[in-house]
């Protein structure tokens, strides 16, 4: 082998390096995320770096990676003291929720402007989908039977058909980034808050509406006073239960 090939094979195994290190610390982010996301990594819980190499079958470094990237994003924050400082899955609060439905409010009251704005044909099919999704919910709402399609799946549903109709890359970017944290609050506690499900279908009807209508401020105005509307639902249900994870 000449050296001109020796070193392009360096070079050829540097790039595959570093492209399989990118691919292991997005997919340690993505799990350690799921896990919290899911509520198998309990709001307020310490995180082992030694326990979660083990659990995901990977080395420290993306590990450690994930963690700095989740910290980034709220999902984990640093606790020190005066011995130690250690990291722990960030805990569920009122201030935090209610920032976090602000922001993906205005988020997809932006793509329901763009949504709107769609050619007639695309946007008659965008209100089919969600008519047909509130529609199920309504149901639920209605029998209070929750033996079939989750609240959860079915509102995510809803709003994702709006995003995705519409939404370009960096706002597609920014949705996908926060919506999770917002996850995290519907998972445990959206057994709560099914007596308040008609109200939930109530605002999804004034968005169908104003998708349907063409009207790009009403659709706006509803979709970021679901999320609101939906914060102080989350909050009334943290009143009552407490704060998971504050300590």
């Amino acid at each position: 082998m000449t050296t001109q090939s020796r070193g392009k094979k360096v070079v050829k195994e540097r790039k595959r390096s570093t492209t399989e290190h990118g691919t292991t610390l997005t997919s340690a982010f993505q799990q350690v995320r799921d896990l919290i996301v899911h509520g198998r990594l309990s709001p307020g819980a310490w995180i082992v770096e030694a326990d979660l190499t083990e659990k995901l079958g990977m080395s420290r470094t993306p590990v450690r990676g994930a963690l700095q990237w989740l910290q980034r994003e709220g999902y984990v924050i640093e606790q020190k003291s005066r011995s130690k400082s250690r990291m722990i899955v960030a805990p569920l609060t009122r201030e935090d929720s209610a920032e976090l439905y602000s922001i993906v409010g205005h988020l997809e009251g932006l793509a329901g402007r763009l949504t709107v704005a769609l050619p007639k044909e695309e946007r008659v099919a965008v209100v089919a989908k969600i008519k047909a999704i509130n529609a199920k919910l309504h149901k639920i709402a209605k029998t209070k039977d929750l033996a079939g399609e989750s609240i959860f799946d079915l509102d995510a549903e809803f709003h994702r058909i709006i995003v995705e109709a519409s939404a370009g890359p960096r706002l597609m970017l920014m949705h996908k980034g926060i919506k999770p944290q917002t996850e995290r609050y519907w998972r445990l506690y959206a057994s709560n808050i099914i007596d308040s499900l008609d109200v939930s279908v109530a605002e999804h009807e004034a968005i169908i509406s104003a998708i349907h209508k063409g009207d790009a401020d009403a659709a706006e105005k509803a979709l970021i006073a679901n999320w609101v509307k939906g914060a102080e639902r989350v909050e009334r249900v943290i009143a009552m239960h407490g704060e998971r994870g504050s300590w």
